[in-house]
């Protein structure tokens, strides 16, 4: 039992972990409202891996926990070259429309909130971005990741 806690220790050192958004959401019940909580994270080693997750539950530490196991499930291996992405990607996932560009050494991470928080936990230091589609924070950082990946293959 002692090595599976130390284990999960060591692991959780490794990856650095971003809260991107925390929504509060309430359900009408017979005996009232019912509240709870959504978090989005992001889990990334700044190393080229990264992953998304979405936690939900009564109380915000549950969810952000269960983010947090989610989005280191399902990690992706993103591709580096110099700091940067190796070729300009726009992608259309859902309403979300993102725009990715390598940027040379120096320039550091030009993005929005979003896209920030999954790029710099991939450790791509160098980028230019442009969010064009919706607002909607949970839509972009997954369109985001979707662009690594395709960038990855």
């Amino acid at each position: 039992m002692a090595q599976i806690a130390q284990k999960y220790i060591e692991t959780a050192k490794d990856f650095e972990e971003k809260v991107v958004q925390i929504n509060r959401v309430s359900k009408k019940t017979q005996g009232g409202n019912r509240i709870g909580f959504s978090a989005l994270l992001v889990v990334g080693d700044r190393k080229g891996k990264v992953g998304v997750g979405k936690g939900k539950s009564r109380d915000v530490a549950s969810a952000i926990r269960k983010g947090i196991a989610y989005a280191k499930k399902h990690l992706i291996d993103v591709s580096i070259i110099k700091g940067s992405i190796p070729a300009d990607i726009y992608i259309k996932r859902g309403a979300a429309k993102i725009l990715l560009k390598p940027a040379p050494e120096g320039t550091g991470v030009i993005a929005g909130g979003a896209v920030r928080a999954v790029v710099e936990a991939a450790g791509i230091r160098n980028i230019s971005s442009k969010i064009l589609g919706t607002k909607n924070k949970a839509s972009n950082v997954y369109a985001t990741l979707e662009a690594l990946k395709e960038l990855s293959k």
